[in-house]
């Protein structure tokens, strides 16, 4: 898969769903009320590194894709990176549950792409439907900078490699 996105391109207008955090949440008897993220606005002079996954709570995104980021988040930050967020296609719930059990506080967004919407723009859909999973975004990286694309990777495979911590915090 190719995405029609590239570097150089200025990315798309779009918005993501996510549930912000806040301390009530920890308690897990709140689930937070979903708010929205327009792409265009909220990341307008900011750098960041975005990656997606096809699931919260899946092995390969759970396992080795996820917990690199929150290991290595302080290098991401001495990078001049502003935002640290994952996206999926699950909903906004589904996400800041995997972000709460992962600890992963206000550091890394969990954000939703509803109905693969934005992904799809950009070529960087999966259809999973032979495994009874319907359209998810395919796995990939990007670092966007005032929002313009320096870098974009998807996995030519399941595993994780050119969309992993390590090759974007080498792309900074």
């Amino acid at each position: 898969m190719a995405p029609t996105i590239k570097v150089g391109d200025t990315v798309p207008e779009g918005t993501f769903t996510y549930i912000p955090y806040s301390p009530e949440l920890d308690s897990h008897a709140a689930c937070g009320v979903p708010t929205k993220l327009d792409i265009t606005k909220d990341w307008k002079g900011k750098k960041v590194v975005l990656f997606a996954v096809p699931g919260a709570f899946t092995p390969t995104c759970h396992v080795n894709h996820l917990p690199p980021y929150i290991e290595k988040y302080e290098e991401f930050k001495a990078k001049g990176v502003d935002v640290i967020a994952v996206v999926a296609a699950n909903d906004a719930f589904v996400m800041s549950g995997w972000g709460r059990f992962e600890g992963l506080k206000d550091k890394i967004l969990t954000l939703s792409d509803p109905n693969v919407e934005w992904s799809k723009k950009l070529g960087l859909d999966l259809d999973l439907s032979a495994l009874a999973f319907g359209t998810r975004t395919a796995r990939y990286a990007m670092i966007i900078d005032d929002l313009v694309v320096k870098y974009v990777e998807v996995e030519p495979g399941t595993g994780v490699t050119v969309s992993g911590a390590e090759a974007v915090l080498a792309k900074l």
